[in-house]
């Protein structure tokens, strides 16, 4: 045990999101993924709508994770939302928790994993006949507040028009910015202007490893081609993006955004 166990919930949610190395936005997310299942914990339903992010959760000790009624509180608060949630959204919130579980039990400030049972709830299948996005809808889209990363990534797919797992596939020195393409090395691509303003704010003088990386560390076991060597982060995986895009544009995907003719300027 590397420090004294936390008595409280609240407590063990702020040591795990210190050592998590996540980014501010995703921090925010995390944590209220978090507070959301204290008030499962507490046997009390979620506040909905804009009050879920004001309401401040029950104040709950850590040792309730190994009570022998947590895991049915937990399956009892999961049916509960799954009619008015998200799938998608749910089980973000299901992986969240059940990554600090794991963080928590590895110290051993708890010795029982609550949501071993539960399991992510099936997503529907993308309508296969759904067609790029409309202009309407990509300017929507483009004018979002998102982080750096997500613009450059939905405006190089939709500018260059290659598939997901190319552009994720790229590495910084793939890039020739002035020419607004890809070395001759690598997959052929070329961007306009929306991708070439947006580039170099996102390299920040990064001059090797994945365009495209996660918020946090790399784990010990990532292949050297896969790690950024002055970030230490991992390569962005499809899953995480087309999860995060998800977030803003629920009823579409990421590969709704190649264009059908001319990308939007």
């Amino acid at each position: 045990m590397d420090t004294p166990p936390p008595v409280e919930y609240a407590v063990a949610v702020e040591r795990y999101l210190a050592a998590a190395g996540l980014g501010d936005g995703s921090r925010r997310v995390y944590r209220i993924a978090l507070d959301t299942w204290a008030w499962a914990l507490a046997d009390r339903p979620v506040p909905a709508g804009p009050a879920r992010r004001r309401a401040r959760p029950p104040v709950l000790p850590l040792a309730l994770l190994d009570h022998p009624s947590t895991a049915e509180r937990l399956r009892t608060a999961v049916e509960r939302r799954r009619t008015g949630t998200d799938p998608r959204t749910l089980n973000r919130e299901l992986s969240t928790l059940r990554a600090a579980l794991a963080w928590w039990r590895a110290r051993g400030w708890i010795g029982t994993d609550p949501a071993d049972g539960l399991r992510p709830l099936p997503l529907p299948s993308p309508d296969p006949g759904a067609g790029p996005l409309t202009t309407e809808q990509l300017r929507a889209l483009f004018a979002l507040r998102v982080p750096l990363r997500e613009q450059l990534l939905w405006r190089l797919l939709h500018e260059s028009g290659a598939p997901v797992e190319t552009v994720l596939a790229l590495d910084v020195d793939d890039l020739d910015l002035p020419h607004r393409r890809t070395h001759p090395s690598a997959p052929p691509l070329t961007w306009q202007g929306g991708t070439a303003r947006l580039l170099p704010l996102h390299l920040a003088g990064r001059t090797a490893g994945p365009l495209l990386l996660t918020d946090r560390r790399a784990p010990a076991a990532t292949p050297a081609a896969d790690r950024c060597p002055h970030t230490h982060r991992a390569r962005l995986s499809y899953r995480r993006a087309a999860e995060l895009f998800t977030t803003h544009a629920p009823d579409h995907t990421l590969r709704q955004l190649r264009p059908a003719r001319r990308p939007l300027a």
